[in-house]
């Protein structure tokens, strides 16, 4: 098995891993560094009997996307054959960390269905602990080999997080989770880094 030791953030924790990353929409914001130095572990060999490649996972994405956005979707894997048979096992070609905002769930916008996707979402895609566990969870044991991580536009994390906003009890943990760059003064300034 391969290891890597150290400081990581988001973004360089899936390169770092062996996978690919993918920025689909506008990336809302990048958390801090990740402050443990626990040893990541991905398996040499791939548990997936029919691994999908990061690359063709990708296409099945932005294709999907396209149909959503069209208007034209198809609504694949939603049978009562494909439910009983991903009952029994998993091997979903694509992991999301995708934001909690009901308006963006990923298995609608990328047209996907049952077992295509492992969705991890949380308020201003957060990548907390156990958010990468998580997500180390679907590469490791699941085979995934492409991690998406899926921002929005107008996430009330992100604003709230710019803001300094003041909650009270544990809210207040999901914008302190954001790591904001200075010259950022509001949601609708944060440029994608890729077109």
């Amino acid at each position: 098995m391969s290891r890597i030791n150290g400081l990581i953030g988001r973004r360089n924790f899936l390169k770092f891993a062996g996978l690919t990353t993918l920025s689909i929409g506008s990336i809302t914001a990048c958390n801090g560094m990740i402050t443990n130095r626990e040893t990541i572990t991905i398996p040499e060999t791939n548990p997936n009997p029919k691994p999908v490649s990061a690359n063709e996972a990708r296409r099945r994405l932005i294709e999907g996307n396209r149909r959503f956005i069209n208007q034209n979707r198809r609504y694949p894997n939603q049978s009562k054959k494909r439910l009983q048979s991903v009952a029994k096992t998993q091997y979903p070609f694509a992991a999301i960390l995708g934001c909690a905002d009901s308006r963006v769930p990923p298995e609608m916008v990328f047209d996907q269905g049952l077992g295509d996707l492992f969705v991890v979402r949380v308020a201003g895609n957060v990548a907390s602990d156990v958010t990468i566990s998580s997500l180390e969870y679907a590469a490791a044991t699941l085979g995934t080999q492409l991690i998406v991580v899926l921002g929005h536009k107008r996430c009330g994390a992100v604003r709230e997080s710019i803001n300094n906003t003041q909650f009270s009890n544990k809210i207040r943990s999901v914008p302190d989770s954001i790591d904001v760059p200075d010259n950022i003064d509001s949601v609708d300034s944060i440029e994608p880094p890729f077109s």
